[in-house]
């Protein structure tokens, strides 16, 4: 493999219908922004719960991405 450098972001999703939707939305919004995805960590996962409303299910993603240098 070549030498290569990655970048680490944090983001959070939700979902009213599950924790993997929660994950698959995060990952599927943030690859119309970031080119070239290549790990998804989930690092926490958690629920809202409102009374009166539905619960809202959130997972907070480590999403790596490889860094090019602008030039």
């Amino acid at each position: 493999m070549a030498d290569s450098v990655y970048k680490v972001i944090q983001l959070v999703g939700t979902s009213n219908e599950s924790w993997d939707k929660a994950a698959a939305t995060t990952i599927e919004q943030a690859s119309k922004t970031l080119r070239d995805l290549r790990i998804a960590r989930i690092v926490e996962q958690d629920i809202h719960i409102e009374p009166g409303n539905a619960l809202t299910y959130r997972v907070k993603l480590e999403l790596s991405f490889k860094y090019e240098e602008q030039t």
